[in-house]
């Protein structure tokens, strides 16, 4: 919960900044603090630091390959340089790779157990951290190398015809105003599961780390499988309508995974659900940009990720008590609940947009 306080405290900054002072510098302070994040976790043994570590990086809660809390920026970067078609393509294939990084870190999980370093060696968990530190350097590197093209003027519709600016910024707070409230019910189900998971398959069946992280690892790449065909399935049927449709197959992953008896079972779920659920964040960031001019771009994204890391930051605190109190079915009987009235929301407010040539 304090990790994703923290997440919260800091979109709420830069999201809004980078439409005033870009995004390259940002998300490269992002890179900078989680490369010595990770190595602080490798050579500290302090609960405090570590604390530190994981707040700051999100060790352990999972952001989709995506730059944390820094993804607003990440996100109104892409939506700044790409049009109409254009974006949805980059954002789902921005998506698309993310999650393959994020499979391939859950599943290099299982290797120190392939070279006999048990998992109860706690040098065997420092070593893992690795991995964060090498990625973290080298996104830093390609940052550094690319160029962001400058910014549109923002005052340049005010300065022609102010009423007409004042009429479509009020139109564009009402827009994201009702994102905001969908995706309040999305965060707070996300947060009661999500962040929980590992703790959800040791605690219900007993799973050990080498067979949760290739479990997990399965997940995240079919959700990237399902980024690819969510982009598909947009450009026939509009962006607003691939998701519902997939989220609604996810939602039904989600209700079902509780009820299920074997370890195998749950985990083919999982990916399911994932598939079908995470599989659709290019085509929802794609729907939030569309919703506000090139120079409002970073706010339209912060308020995409903050409205699901508010609520989203209070799930772990109920989910995680209900868990401990071996109720392992509610979190996600409750979870699905608050996500069948994201979609009803989203659908509502949304369907009439066509988020593809925004």
């Amino acid at each position: 919960m304090a990790g994703l306080s923290f997440g919260f405290l800091m979109t709420m900054i830069v999201g809004p900044l980078s439409d005033r002072r870009g995004s390259r510098g940002l998300l490269l302070a992002y890179e900078v603090a989680s490369a010595v994040a990770s190595l602080a976790t490798v050579f500290a043994s302090d609960a405090v630091v570590l604390i530190a570590a994981a707040t700051i990086a999100g060790f352990g809660r999972g952001a989709n390959g995506a730059a944390g809390p820094f993804a607003p920026v990440e996100q109104a970067w892409i939506a700044r340089e790409t049009e109409g078609a254009a974006r949805r393509r980059a954002l789902s294939l921005n998506a698309t790779i993310g999650f393959l990084g994020m499979g391939l870190g859950a599943g290099l999980v299982a290797l120190p157990t392939l070279f006999g370093r048990p998992f109860s060696d706690p040098a065997t968990y420092r070593l893992l951290f690795l991995l964060p530190f090498a990625s973290s350097i080298t996104c830093a590197t390609l940052i550094g190398a690319t160029r962001e093209a400058p910014r549109g003027s923002v005052a340049a519709l005010g300065a022609a015809d102010p009423r007409a600016a004042q009429s479509l910024t009020m139109a564009e707070n009402r827009d994201l105003r009702r994102l905001a409230l969908s995706n309040a019910f999305n965060g707070l189900g996300i947060g009661l599961v999500g962040p929980l998971m590992a703790y959800w398959f040791a605690r219900r069946f007993g799973a050990r780390p080498d067979a949760i992280g290739p479990a997990l690892a399965a997940g995240f790449l079919l959700a990237a499988a399902g980024s690819v065909l969510n982009e598909r399935i947009g450009a026939r049927i509009g962006t607003v309508g691939s998701v519902v449709r997939m989220r609604a197959v996810g939602l039904a992953a989600m209700f079902a995974m509780p009820l299920v008896a074997r370890f195998g079972e749950a985990v083919s779920l999982y990916a399911v659900r994932a598939a079908f659920n995470q599989g659709t964040a290019g085509a929802r960031q794609t729907v939030a940009a569309g919703l506000t001019r090139p120079e409002r771009r970073g706010l339209a994204a912060s308020v995409q990720t903050l409205s699901m890391q508010i609520p989203r930051a209070a799930g772990p605190v109920l989910g995680g008590w209900l868990m401990h109190a071996n109720r392992f079915a509610a979190p996600f009987l409750i979870a699905a609940g608050l996500q069948a009235l994201h979609l009803y929301l989203y659908r509502r407010f949304f369907s009439g947009r066509d988020a593809i040539t925004a």
